[in-house]
């Protein structure tokens, strides 16, 4: 078996992985890198093109975050003939999420803020789905390829990380002896506000593990019971004094996961059940999704629907948005890392002067993004200027900013339990920054010696 990350293995973008399995070629995701646009952002599918013994027969798509489906249509485009796998919850996600990613492309080309085509179009979309193949949780289905010389089974387990989101076993024969892959994807082990844990098959035998929060060393010394308390507190403290709290988050799980939080606060009484909850955008679409599969994936109530918690659109004109703004008000708004010019980009520029209002964070920033600069000016002191936008300049932070640890990833000492149970022979580290992945390397091998370590770079061929 030949393994080969299409994709960025050093960062968490991108998410490509190419199998060949005695003649048969799968896929494991097709991102892109969200920080780049244009064909900079692909998978290098070249390395597959450029081998006579390699194509693509199937892709298994894991869930339906960007860096994981942003470069599917180019994937069909370049063979044509490949069918995709993937859960009926993340075919809806997605059916609704790249259309809406084509005309995002052909906004910004029109609006110069790319010299870049746009890497596909509706209409091309249009044609496409027809290969979208679902199939329900811990049930087999079949992906060996047209020249494949051993019959493969694959199987979805739930993944805990946003809705429709799966890790995925691979069975076969290989030189005689029965083999198992299992490839976590993005994972959490933990259940989260909607979502519940995941749950993997006992043992396999080449386990292709995530590898996000492997650096993060405060995320295991957190629990969400903890920062739930702290979230809640914080949120309070804002209502108190009137302000207004931004909540920036990914627009598809964390989005859901924070206004469940906010509807049990208000269900409690730790704020006033009339403070008004803004929204925009596709969050709204979303939340739709989510609560019409409430009774068909993974849920810890599936009773509760996410427009129970009652929602306001956020004004468009500016004099509109600065009365909502005059608090006290809650503000859940994309993006999570705050790039520019994102809503929560935009809201953050407002409020971050202000002393009565917060920013609270309760996702992964990466280095260098609006969010993170945001974090790292106000652990150095209210009145320390950061640059969210290079439009505005620099600007004093006085608004209260905190980071929550409610990510939808497992932290690194849940991610070396999954080792621990599936026991495999192998593991090649993905999804991660070069020392998340080192630490983890160098964990698994002195816990486990007899198990075999891969760190692959972005093209590197490993036989497995």
């Amino acid at each position: 078996m030949e393994f080969i990350a299409l994709g960025e293995t050093d960062d968490v973008a991108a998410s490509c992985h190419f199998l060949n399995i005695d003649g048969t070629g799968v896929v494991l995701d097709a991102g892109v890198d969200p920080r780049t646009d244009g064909p900079e952002s692909l998978p290098d599918f070249d390395l597959v093109h450029g081998h006579r013994d390699r194509y693509v027969d199937h892709a298994i798509i894991t869930h339906a975050h960007h860096d994981h489906i942003g470069s599917l249509p180019v994937l069909i485009r370049e063979f044509p003939h490949l069918l995709v796998h993937m859960t009926e919850a993340t075919k809806r996600l997605i059916e609704f999420l790249l259309p809406a990613s084509a005309r995002l492309q052909e906004r910004k080309l029109y609006n110069g803020e790319t010299e870049h085509e746009p890497l596909f179009s509706e209409d091309e979309l249009s044609f496409q789905s027809h290969i979208y193949l679902t199939h329900a949780l811990e049930e087999d289905f079949d992906v060996t390829g047209t020249l494949g010389n051993a019959r493969i089974k694959a199987r979805f387990y739930t993944a805990g990380h946003i809705l429709g989101s799966v890790g995925v076993q691979l069975r076969f024969v290989e030189k005689g002896e029965p083999r198992r892959v299992f490839y976590t994807s993005d994972t959490n082990m933990r259940p989260q506000s909607i979502i519940p844990g995941a749950a993997y098959p006992s043992s396999t035998d080449v386990l292709i593990l995530e590898s996000t929060l492997a650096n993060d060393e405060e995320a295991e010394k957190t629990d969400r019971e903890t920062e739930t308390a702290r979230f809640r507190n914080s949120v309070k403290e804002v209502m108190d004094r009137g302000g207004t709290a931004l909540v920036p988050v990914f627009v598809m799980g964390r989005a859901q996961e924070t206004l469940a939080l906010i509807d049990e606060m208000k269900n409690d009484g730790v704020i006033d059940a009339d403070i008004p909850v803004y929204t925009a955008g596709s969050m709204r679409a979303i939340a739709d999704l989510y609560d019409k599969t409430r009774r068909s994936t993974p849920r810890l109530d599936s009773e509760f629907k996410v427009f129970d918690v009652e929602q306001y659109r956020m004004p468009r004109s500016e004099d509109a948005k600065d009365d909502a703004l005059d608090g006290p008000c809650i503000v859940v708004a994309s993006s999570g890392m705050m790039f520019e010019p994102t809503l929560s980009n935009r809201i953050g520029r407002r409020v971050v002067e202000n002393e009565n209002d917060a920013i609270l964070l309760v996702g992964y920033s990466k280095e260098d993004t609006a969010a993170a600069r945001l974090q790292e000016a106000a652990e150095q002191g209210k009145g320390t200027e950061v640059v969210l936008h290079e439009a505005t300049g620099p600007q004093p932070v006085h608004c209260t900013v905190d980071r929550f640890r409610f990510s939808g990833h497992s932290n690194r000492r849940d991610l070396l339990r999954v080792v621990e149970s599936m026991e495999p022979e192998k593991v090649v580290l993905v999804h991660g920054e070069p020392d998340a992945r080192e630490w983890m390397r160098d964990r698994i091998k002195d816990a486990h010696p007899e198990i075999e370590v891969f760190v692959p770079e972005g093209g590197e061929v490993l036989d497995l």
